[in-house]
């Protein structure tokens, strides 16, 4: 049960904090194309793109901690 308010908190915050991402990022003017492997994505802002990338991270690193706290205590 413990586990499963962990990861409520994990997710809410995160979507908590790309909804203000959103709202803060709707008149931003500097945007930038991101290169991917074989294409480039269409123009974004580049408060965006920072803020979905650590989002992202933010999620994986919870994530992983969760993962290894639950192997330890088994």
């Amino acid at each position: 049960m413990i586990v499963l308010k962990k990861y409520f908190f994990l997710f809410s915050i995160n979507i908590l904090l790309f909804f203000v991402m959103l709202i803060s990022i709707q008149n931003s003017n500097n945007k930038s194309k991101v290169d991917l492997l074989f294409n480039k994505t269409v123009p974004l802002p580049i408060g965006f793109i920072l803020g979905s990338s650590f989002i992202s991270g933010s999620i994986l690193g919870g994530l992983l901690t969760l993962n290894l706290e639950n192997h330890k205590n088994e």
